[in-house]
């Protein structure tokens, strides 16, 4: 179209085409498998929250709080191997759980019978699983107010948000869940700022080993 002077109209409207949300997540981690004579693994069965510091160390690891404080691990050496490759003491390799998108827009794992190295490894050393193994995710997502994130774990499991402890579930025990809202003062996010996720996770005694993860974050995965 044009106008009276003969000029060329021309809308400055612009169409945005909106990606859906992916279906899955894939988030990739490291197992490390222990030997079940380790000291900290077939030990003491307790809840023990605080065996770990309220911030990562350097190396994005948590760090040890010391005994007498903590009842279920034997000292800074011991707890110490379980998130590095000692050799002889723990054996290596990856793992990946996929998140599912729900209806609702949330994002889902669950496994009651969570044993991803049976047979592998130091093996199942005469149980009927492989039960004496550590397990790291990391992750960034995009804070936005509302986001929440729900753990279910046994045994010991925590989680970091921007190198802050947010989930203390230590010990050794049945499963408990756990609720993270990320709206929570005591973590500092700022809206549209992106922030890094961290999830520890051990499996230190027979006979369970649950894991699961229930969010509405569209977390990014970090490669192991």
């Amino acid at each position: 179209a044009t106008d009276a002077l003969g000029h060329t109209a021309t809308s400055d409207l612009t169409t945005f085409t909106v990606a859906a949300p992916p279906a899955t997540i894939t988030l990739s981690g490291i197992i490390r498998d222990f030997k079940i004579e380790h000291p900290d693994f077939e030990y003491v069965i307790s809840d023990d929250d605080g065996i770990v510091k309220n911030t990562l160390g350097a190396d994005k690891n948590p760090i040890y709080n010391g005994n007498p404080t903590t009842t279920t691990t034997t000292g800074l050496v011991n707890f110490n191997q379980w998130y590095n490759h000692v050799n002889s003491i723990n054996k290596c390799t990856t793992n990946a759980i996929t998140l599912t998108r729900s209806t609702a827009g949330i994002y889902s794992y669950s496994n009651t019978a969570f044993f991803p190295i049976d047979g592998q490894l130091f093996g199942n050393e005469g149980k009927p699983h492989n039960y004496h193994f550590t397990y790291e995710i990391h992750a960034t997502f995009t804070y936005q107010p509302g986001q929440t994130i729900t753990l279910t774990g046994d045994d010991d499991i925590w989680v970091f948000i921007d190198n802050k402890l947010a989930l203390d579930q230590g010990g050794v025990q049945p499963p408990r869940t756990g609720t993270i809202n990320l709206d929570d003062p005591s973590l500092g996010l700022v809206a549209g700022q992106t922030y890094e996720f961290a999830l520890f996770f051990a499996e230190r005694h027979t006979v369970q080993s649950n894991l699961g993860i229930s969010t509405n974050i569209e977390f990014t995965p970090l490669t192991p």
